[in-house]
């Protein structure tokens, strides 16, 4: 009976998965609802027939990169590896992406699964399998109306840990809310940071302010971004753990370089410092599933990005699309844009669907002030909660800046190619990314075919 389930569930997946394709649809959750409804063990019986390691990756900013960059590495070495690659993280999401991988008949002939997990659908994976691997990249504040403050995220988290046997965590290190996690995990841990001062000095909003052992504030040596740096606590001890993956010698101008162990230099052509801890995870992670990393310039270079992450298009200048979520994320894609030493006018859209998370309060946290710069001409506002971006940068003083609200982001984009900055940025939050990315394309095509007037 259950294998007649299984048969009906994966048919009636492949066929949705076809038809969502179809509609132009960039998501993949409902087909994974409707299998798990026909038959509830459908991703428990899938998972056993991968033939080595289960890899979870999760952690507010940069899992999607990090999990793609993992499964990258692994096919590049001749692996089949099932991985949500559009980060369709929760648990339809992963049903999903398992039956993409199985044939008619429910078979997967699968060596790796390298897996996106939202933190707060844990807990509902982890039933079904439990990871040989599992990464946490960095933990913020994150759709507060969803999640809560972080303490919500970190107790989900932990509760899914508790449900683990033999799992190894990989954790970054310069974070010190990972930290505890690593710390109260009796399993194997594997971290990784960045290890020297990069004097970057962004004045922003700590998540880990206070040690959470004995509520001390903690006291930083240096910080690299949010609550990411080397930290110890004066009162009981606590501090950054021992760091097995290192980076030193960093160099992020004009791409990203950087020495890992004092022994495997880095040099690909990545916008934004953050992908130095991405491409560490990864490297990390393929290093305790024991690949070859002889080459891994190479295929690191192969890499495309997912949808947004500082993805580049041609209307007759270069139109970069960004995709941040929180205020760490949207600080770090400031930071690159104003690592570009290129005149530039921007473009903020902020949407609040349920997506996104209803309360965007976390405006007031981004540094918009730092893009009151020389080398930024002129700014747009636009998506679903465009007054309030507007009103959020009039607090931050713009009024030397040219800067306008526009009701569609295809008008925002035709108008503001015209003004005479080099490049055109679009920073923009998780609803936004699928319109922009299609509305750019579209764009993109009539500008090749001579139609769009610049």
């Amino acid at each position: 009976m259950n294998r007649i389930r299984r048969i009906a569930a994966v048919w009636t997946c492949k066929l949705l998965i076809k038809i969502g394709k179809l509609a132009g649809k960039k998501g993949s959750s409902t087909p994974g609802i409707y299998a798990l409804k026909i038959y509830p063990g459908i991703l428990e019986d899938l998972s056993k027939q991968v033939k080595h390691e289960i890899i979870a990756v999760c952690g507010t900013n940069g899992k999607t990169t990090t999990n793609n960059l993992i499964c990258s590495i692994l096919e590049k070495k001749g692996y089949k590896v099932v991985c949500n690659k559009v980060g369709a993280n929760m648990l339809p999401g992963v049903v999903t992406a398992f039956i993409d991988s199985a044939d008619l008949f429910g078979n997967l002939h699968a060596d790796y699964a390298a897996i996106e997990m939202d933190e707060a659908s844990c807990v509902r994976i982890f039933p079904h399998f439990t990871p040989d691997i599992m990464v946490i990249s960095n933990l913020f504040r994150d759709q507060l109306d969803r999640y809560g403050e972080i303490d919500i995220t970190v107790d989900f988290l932990k509760k899914a840990l508790a449900l683990t046997k033999n799992t190894t965590l990989i954790i970054n290190g310069d974070d010190p809310i990972c930290a505890t996690i690593g710390k109260d995990f009796n399993q194997k841990v594997i971290t990784y940071g960045i290890s020297e001062d990069l004097q970057i000095h962004l004045n922003e909003t700590k998540e880990g302010q206070f040690c959470a052992y004995c509520g001390s504030r903690l006291t930083y040596d240096y910080y690299h971004y949010s609550q990411l740096g080397q930290y110890h606590c004066e009162s009981c001890g606590f501090q950054r753990p021992a760091i097995d993956y290192e980076a030193t010698q960093v160099d992020i101008q004009n791409g990203l370089k950087f020495t890992v162990n004092q022994k495997m230099r880095i040099a690909v052509d990545y916008r934004g410092f953050y992908n130095v801890y991405n491409i560490l995870a990864a490297l990390c992670t393929a290093d305790c599933l024991h690949i070859d990393l002889s080459d891994i310039n190479e295929i690191l270079s192969d890499y495309k990005p997912q949808i947004g992450r500082m993805e580049k298009f041609d209307l007759g200048k270069p139109v970069i699309l960004n995709l941040s979520k929180n205020p760490a994320g949207f600080n770090q894609g400031i930071f690159t844009v104003l690592s570009d030493t290129h005149t530039k006018d921007i473009i903020v859209m902020i949407n609040d669907n349920a997506q996104d998370g209803k309360d965007i309060s976390w405006i007031w946290d981004v540094d918009f002030e730092k893009l009151d710069n020389e080398k930024v001409h002129s700014l747009g506002f636009c998506g679903i909660r465009r007054y309030d971006v507007n009103v959020r940068f009039k607090y931050a003083d713009f009024e030397r800046k040219s800067s306008k609200v526009y009701d569609d982001l295809k008008s925002a984009i035709k108008d503001m190619i015209k003004k005479d900055g080099e490049v055109l940025y679009i920073l923009v939050n998780y609803t936004a990314i699928f319109q922009a990315q299609d509305i750019l394309k579209e764009l993109e095509e009539e500008y090749r075919k001579g139609g769009l007037e610049i």
